[in-house]
């Protein structure tokens, strides 16, 4: 899979954010990195930079023909040393945009290309610095913006998920061979790897696949953020709740009906935990179609939620008993309800305690269990606080500092899917006696499903789709 592309040329491209900053810094990969820097650097000092050891900084000038452009700091990194495992350079200038484009001018003329998208990490990825996971995870570092997102990036990218696949599929592997070893001597009726010992093994490895399936669902919450939606009946607040929770006029917020025609999101920290809301179509009987649609939507954002908040009006308890009667219909049994009593501030403190235990009998009534009823002023921030609080607190597992291994990418949870499928197969063909062929064609296939997560199999479409999901520089 190494054509001349990755192993020849040189690269180059801007590896900080772009834009104007106080610095910047340009990477640079490939055999001639340092010649080709030679060509444009002059470093102070009496040493030359071809004699410059790895891993050392040398201060210099940038020059474009006899145009000084900047004074710089270079980093050297010499193969296989390196992120990528190639001859490195990273030059620090000053952040003008002027600046930076100059020197990639500068590169580019002296023999270099820019690096498309993600194109350092990805080789790295084939000269063996980091399996496919490992880089899939630098992505996830990169985007991470939660303490917990973090931990599960830094475990990844340092090979804690690598390390068990390796070992999981290693164990398969040696166990297939033995079964293959029986194939050749089948007419002696020899049988090397045994079964006992092959259960034994099937069932631990199945364990330990269908607990990283099954880590999924929290890992991915944590990637993406808590999925939380806001619902109710029109104007009864939800819209204003979101733009407090934000701190931005996100959502219109208007006093006609039916304002929020489609769900509105956006993703907020909270104690170092993500949490994604929604704020949906108000509910109600809708005549045109757009608005119909939006309430459709609105329920495929309550099936999809982690956390349903419904938003009731403290003046308008007819529509109580509605609001619950609809959500308890539509309530999976996993999910957290919070039920936000909105506008408290327009009730007095006796009226709104018998509010409170009316939500509860009837929420009783209709079976709907509920984490939670808040009485809120979403206009003007009261009960927010506590309502935060709330939230955090009814995420303890991901606020816990657990080392556990997580899965939070979709195409590791599908191929550990075929793997735990294949071994089930094969457990199903123990008891029944298959023969071992058929047997070891299904170890195979998991053997098969655990590599590609780590890129010991791949094709060039999933590296494509992989990398190009990557910031340019990166």
């Amino acid at each position: 899979m190494e054509g001349d592309l990755y192993v020849h040329d040189t690269i180059c491209a801007l590896s900080t954010s772009a834009g104007m900053a106080a610095i910047a810094v340009i990477r640079v990969s490939g055999k001639d990195a340092i010649n080709i820097l030679s060509t444009v650097f002059k470093p102070h000092g009496k040493l030359d930079l071809s004699d410059t050891p790895g891993h050392t900084i040398r201060y210099g000038t940038i020059y474009r023909g006899n145009e000084l452009i900047d004074d710089v700091l270079v980093s050297i990194f010499r193969s296989p040393s390196s992120f990528t495992g190639e001859d490195s350079v990273e030059i620090s200038c000053h952040g003008s945009t002027f600046i930076q484009k100059e020197i990639l001018i500068s590169l580019i003329s002296a023999g270099a290309r820019i690096a498309k998208p993600g194109e350092f990490t990805q080789r790295a990825f084939f000269n063996g610095k980091l399996d496919l996971a490992q880089a899939e995870a630098v992505a996830d570092l990169i985007a991470s913006e939660t303490k917990s997102s973090h931990r599960i990036a830094m475990s990844q990218m340092r090979g804690g998920f690598s390390s068990e696949l390796s070992s999981m599929r290693q164990s398969l592997l040696d166990l297939v061979s033995l079964m293959e070893l029986e194939l050749d001597f089948s007419e002696e009726d020899v049988e090397f790897a045994d079964r006992a010992k092959l259960n034994e093994l099937l069932d631990h490895i199945i364990n330990h696949i269908s607990s990283l399936i099954e880590s999924f669902k929290l890992g991915n919450v944590i990637k993406n953020g808590v999925p939380v939606a806001i619902v109710g009946a029109t104007n009864t607040g939800k819209s204003t709740l979101l733009n407090s929770l934000i701190g931005e006029e996100r959502a219109i917020v208007s006093d006609i009906h039916g304002t929020t025609r489609d769900f509105i999101e956006d993703v907020v920290n909270i104690s170092g935990i993500a949490f994604r809301f929604v704020d949906t179509a108000g509910i109600r009987k809708a005549k045109e179609e757009i608005e119909i649609l939006g309430i459709e939507r609105t329920y495929d954002k309550i099936r999809s939620a982690h956390i349903v908040m419904l938003m009731l009006d403290a003046e308008r308890e007819d529509t109580f008993a509605i609001g619950i009667k609809a959500l308890a219909s539509r309530i999976k049994g996993d999910q957290l309800v919070i039920v936000l009593l909105n506008k408290c501030e327009l009730v007095c403190k006796k009226e709104l305690d018998t509010l409170v235990k009316n939500i509860k009998n009837q929420a009783l009534d209709e079976g709907l269990k509920l984490y939670a009823i808040l009485p809120i002023s979403a206009k003007l921030n009261i009960g927010l606080d506590k309502l935060k609080t709330i939230l955090v607190n009814s995420q303890e597992d991901i606020a816990s500092n657990s080392s556990e291994i997580l899965v939070n990418n979709i195409r590791h949870f599908e191929a550990l899917k075929l793997a735990l499928e294949a071994l089930e197969r094969v457990r199903d063909g123990m008891e029944e006696k298959l023969p071992t062929d058929l047997l070891t064609q299904d170890i195979r296939e998991a053997i098969f499903h655990l590599g590609e997560i780590v890129g010991e199999i791949t094709t060039d479409e999933i590296l494509d789709s992989i990398f190009s999901k990557f910031c340019i520089g990166k």
